[in-house]
């Protein structure tokens, strides 16, 4: 082998060296991932701790937040310990607006249900409207709180000190 080439190669693995003497040469530093199931693997021992069962056949779970929006699991995981009064329900949930949901849960609800919704649909509808009327409130205010322009700046500043000096 021509020293030449020898000394591009030693050159070139110099390079790809990340550590000192005798380590062993890496190009690429391999990280690992952490799992999502190491995550539910932690969630099944909790709740086992728990005492609970899984509960099979629900199909979506809606909860109503107090501003309005629910909060909705489609197809979720529940578990639940009756004798402890605690449930768990777990998955992918996702914000949205009552509106979108009223059609279809209409027929789930009772007629005792129904009374609630209506008035948290009134409470939804006087939130939406104290915000409407706070941004409008902020509008006319910050147009109030600029200042007349003065041509002479120094001149008002004087008129000022006079008046001052007067009433002293």
């Amino acid at each position: 082998m021509d020293p030449a080439k020898l000394a591009k190669l030693q050159a070139q693995a110099a390079s790809n060296r990340i550590g000192g003497k005798g380590t062993v040469r890496r190009k690429i530093v391999r990280k690992s991932k952490p799992s999502n199931t190491q995550d539910d693997k932690k969630l099944q021992g909790a709740l086992k701790k728990l005492n609970v069962q899984p509960i099979t056949g629900v199909e979506e779970v809606n909860m109503f937040r107090e501003d309005g929006n629910v909060l909705h699991f489609s197809a979720p995981k529940v578990h639940a310990a009756v004798t402890a009064n605690t449930f768990a329900i777990y998955g992918a949930g996702q914000v949205k607006e009552l509106t979108e949901l009223v059609p279809g849960i209409l027929n789930q609800l009772g007629p005792d249900s129904l009374a609630s919704l209506r008035k948290l649909a009134e409470s939804y509808q006087a939130i939406q409207q104290g915000q409407q009327r706070a941004g409008a409130g902020a509008a006319e205010e910050d147009d109030d709180d600029v200042p007349d322009l003065v041509e002479n700046f120094d001149v008002e500043e004087q008129k000022k000190d006079n008046t001052l000096e007067e009433l002293n």
